[in-house]
């Protein structure tokens, strides 16, 4: 398994990756992204997010694997950190280190960057991949619990006058 930045030929395996992540989170419905939505956050003149792919060392080279991310940023540290939005490998792959070794890119990427924080969500039935972070040393912020607005709400949000 080698992990490495992803290209821009990496798109259609990430979008299919994608897909199949939101597949067994039950919300395929809610991914409507597309091969040319994520050339442009990801390659476009200004990225706004990176990618990291595991790819198979058997013959094909296939990708197996991604994690997403972007920069955050923390009043607290007055520094950038990394928000993974997914990591995601096939179920074939799983239990090869595949998961491991993309989570190792980010916190190099922490550490090389001088970035204090490696953060990202989990949903809270997936037992596995709980266990899978707490094996690697993540601890959960149960403080906090994430807020989001989208369609009607965020739209009548937007029409506040100030």
């Amino acid at each position: 398994m080698t992990v490495r930045r992803a290209t821009t030929a990496d798109v259609p395996r990430i979008v299919a990756l994608v897909r199949d992540l939101a597949a067994y989170e039950k919300e395929l419905d809610q991914a409507t992204a597309t091969a040319a939505d994520f050339e442009t956050a990801l390659f476009g003149e200004v990225p706004t997010a990176y990618a990291h792919v595991a790819v198979s060392d058997g013959v094909d080279g296939e990708v197996v694997g991604m994690a997403l991310w972007f920069l955050t940023f923390s009043t607290w540290t007055g520094r950038n950190g990394i928000w993974l939005e997914d990591l995601y490998v096939e179920p074939a792959h799983r239990g090869t280190r595949a998961g491991k070794a993309l989570l190792s890119a980010l916190a190099r990427e922490c550490v090389e960057r001088g970035l204090p924080r490696l953060e990202w969500t989990v949903l809270d039935w997936n037992e596995p991949a709980i266990g899978f972070y707490r094996s690697i040393g993540a601890r959960p912020q149960e403080e906090w619990t994430t807020q989001r607005v989208t369609g009607d709400a965020l739209a009548a949000l937007a029409a506040v006058a100030p």
